[in-house]
């Protein structure tokens, strides 16, 4: 059996293509973004079965399909548990949330094999993958930051970071753990990815999210001060003409 593993963290990716070598499943191909699935898909034949990655760095995989036919059976691998119900509803093989169960692969693995031996593999619903997405993918948002440690990559989860800041033209993630780590992107550009529902421009050098906002003051000409659990550089001060949203975004 062939596989194809579309998923835009590498290091999950190779984690993946080991697990199904013991499971004695082919990877013949890892992509990593729609743009690269597309281009590989347009001039290679599609696999005997597909591992999807829901979220991609640069938009939603289905995508993919409305830019290239493609048969394979498919595996949903995400992060998001809420498509979870909705994802069976498909054509597809399974879902598996992340961090991906050995035991839960090898029976995904296996429901496949059987179809296969069948001939029933399931086609692939472009239409009801769209509509899965319709109600809440209006924009797909960053679940997780991958930060570059001498040779090695760390992924940060969103419920780790107590803020992000901008400092000497560098913008950095302050973790629960009182850590920082530097990642090369502008303040404007993280926030963009990030849901606004979980976090707040508080001004033009901290964004912080709806969890690390546990204590607020009163603070000079009608403002207000955030007082983070460890970060102590700087005041984290919001802004008078921002503190009517910032209610409104706490309730």
């Amino acid at each position: 059996m062939r596989a194809i593993i579309v998923e835009d963290e590498k290091p999950a990716a190779r984690l993946l293509s080991r697990k199904l070598e013991k499971l004695s499943i082919e990877v013949v191909q890892m992509l990593h973004s729609v743009e690269e699935a597309v281009s590989y898909f347009r001039s290679n034949a599609a696999p005997d079965l597909l591992f999807l990655d829901i979220q991609l760095s640069d938009g939603l995989s289905f995508e993919i399909f409305s830019q290239v036919e493609i048969s394979s059976a498919v595996i949903f691998t995400t992060a998001y548990d809420e498509y979870a119900l909705k994802a069976f509803k498909l054509n597809s093989i399974d879902y598996l949330l992340k961090p991906i169960d050995e035991d839960d692969l090898e029976a995904a693995v296996l429901k496949f094999r059987k179809r296969f031996e069948k001939k029933d593999q399931p086609d692939f619903n472009l239409e009801q993958l769209k509509q899965l997405f319709a109600p809440t993918s209006a924009k797909a948002y960053k679940s997780r930051f991958t930060v570059k440690i001498g040779a090695q990559l760390r992924i940060i989860e969103l419920k780790d970071i107590e803020l992000i800041f901008s400092e000497n033209r560098g913008t950095y993630i302050h973790t629960i753990a009182n850590r920082d780590y530097l990642i090369d992107q502008t303040m404007d550009e993280v926030e963009q990815e990030l849901d606004p529902a979980q976090f707040f421009r508080v001004s033009r050098k901290f964004l912080v999210p709806l969890t690390s906002v546990k204590e607020i003051t009163a603070y000079s000409n009608s403002r207000l001060k955030i007082i983070p659990a460890t970060y102590k550089a700087d005041e984290v001060i919001l802004s008078r003409e921002k503190v009517a949203d910032f209610k409104k975004w706490l309730e």
